[in-house]
């Protein structure tokens, strides 16, 4: 087995760097040092990045230098970012790596109330959210807060496209209901809402959500069709994701359902996972390749290019189908549209619903410590990255989908419509249904309303797709 890995070839480039006659070493900040090491040894866009190259400095006075030009480490790690407001859109610093990983497990702060933002009917700057879901067991769900009810105020403050981020970041605030009256016509341009009574106070606190939303079979026309709603990639839940398999294998399912609507991405292992749990006659073939910055990727290209693949994993509970039926909208993102992307060159994937969000790039979660992990991390701060590294691209070499994954049959969520997730009566539910039993019945296709925004851009890694250290990054590299 191979004894060359990536972060050792990555240290020689590090510590090669700054060798100078004398053996003293000036370092500004541990914090910064930090910051640039990690940007340097697996940025992505690193060749982009002109303060990133490895010749950059002479010496380590010269370099200490340029670290001591940024106060803040937040302030270093931005003016090492690629165009943030087009193509890195999604790196990140913390100085609480604990609330990182919580999130990665699953734990965030929330209220427990899953929105989507949309613009006011006739309007471009007034904003409006309607509820997606509500956790159980939690602050919303006690004050009855229900999929389909609309706001349109918080604090008693009217949402705009200007202030409705900082009126919902907070952790406490007052939620003002409103009316949604489609005034009993399929146009929205006539659609209206009105403020009513209901005002509902809400705090956030530290909750785990669990990813698998709904599992159940549906019986429809002598078929037993598996629906699963699953709302992110969390690797602690794998083994739960796998039990929801076994039921499926169980029970004979015909087709299968995919409910990504609203799940924002996560782990890129746990999206080879369920790709492969759908699947199964496919075990050891390419699922996906990394493209990783020109430095990595011409070092493994010549020394170890099985490094850059990733391949379907066996697993005895998968389904072995050739088809899968997948619902998202514009809140479905990376990991969501890696298990569409990849599926493809190998089944067929009848795509429902809205264009997806738009997001082909992975991160990593680099340490403070010699090899970026958490083990021998610094001491002294708690500060972690959460750099781009690689972009995904499927056997056939898609990747690049910026406006995302466009679907074979568009349907959008209709506020004044919502239904119950999981009924057979919810639109889209219902229109994926129509396809496998072939019931023709009319369905008021609603033309795409764009999305603002949604109660995932609160959270730690809002659209994030990240290589999981513990079954990725680890097992691969070898540390």
């Amino acid at each position: 087995m191979k004894k060359t890995y990536i972060l050792f070839f990555i240290s020689i480039i590090l510590f090669s760097c700054f060798e100078d006659s004398d053996d003293n070493i000036v370092f500004a900040s541990n914090i910064n040092d930090f910051v640039w090491k990690g940007m340097n040894a697996t940025y992505l866009y690193k060749q982009n990045i002109e303060d990133l190259a490895n010749n950059r400095f002479l010496s380590s006075e010269e370099y200490a230098d340029f670290l001591n030009l940024f106060e803040d480490p937040e302030d270093l790690f931005e003016s090492l970012i690629y165009q943030r407001e087009t193509i890195d859109k999604f790196s990140f610093i913390v100085d609480d790596y604990i609330a990182l990983q919580q999130y990665l497990s699953g734990i965030s702060n929330s209220n427990g109330m899953e929105y989507g933002l949309r613009y006011a009917p006739g309007s471009s700057y007034d904003v409006y959210g309607y509820v997606r879901y509500v956790h159980p067991n939690t602050n919303a769900e006690e004050n009855n807060i229900q999929r389909g009810d609309v706001f349109n105020k918080i604090n008693n403050t009217p949402l705009t496209i200007d202030n409705y981020s900082d009126l919902l970041s907070s952790d406490n605030y007052t939620v003002n209901f409103a009316n949604y009256l489609d005034q009993n016509t399929s146009e929205t341009s006539d659609d209206q809402i009105i403020s009513n009574d209901i005002n509902i106070e809400l705090s956030k606190v530290s909750y785990e959500k669990n990813p698998i939303h709904i599992s159940s079979i549906i019986e429809a026309q002598n078929q037993s069709i598996g629906y699963l709603m699953f709302n992110r990639f969390i690797g602690d839940y794998n083994d739960d994701l796998i039990n929801v398999f076994s039921n499926f294998k169980s029970n004979n399912i015909s087709d299968l359902i995919l409910d990504l609507r609203y799940n924002p991405g996560g782990s890129v292992y746990t999206s080879i996972l369920l790709s492969s749990l759908i699947t199964g006659q496919f075990t050891g073939e390419i699922i996906s390749t990394e493209q990783w910055n020109d430095e990595i990727q011409a070092y493994y290209l010549n020394n170890d290019p099985e490094f850059l693949i990733n391949r379907f994993i066996g697993n005895s509970n998968s389904l072995n189908l050739n088809r899968v039926f997948i619902i998202t909208t514009q809140s479905s993102a990376s990991a969501s549209e890696l298990v569409i992307n990849c599926l493809d060159p190998y089944i067929d994937v009848i795509h429902i619903g809205t264009n997806t969000y738009g997001k082909y790039q992975a991160s990593v979660t680099l340490y403070d410590s010699e090899n970026f992990t958490l083990e021998g991390a610094n001491p002294n701060h708690t500060y972690a990255l959460q750099p781009l590294v690689l972009k995904t691209l499927n056997s056939i070499g898609n990747t690049d989908y910026f406006n995302g994954l466009t679907p074979d049959i568009i349907l959008e969520e209709n506020t004044a419509n919502l239904g119950v997730l999981g009924d057979e009566n919810e639109p889209l539910l219902a229109l994926a249904l129509q396809q496998i039993t072939l019931d023709r019945k009319i369905i008021d296709l609603i033309s795409p309303i764009k999305l603002i925004d949604d109660s995932n851009k609160f959270e730690l890694l809002q659209k994030e797709m990240y290589i999981d250290l513990k079954n990725d990054f680890l097992k691969k590299i070898k540390l």
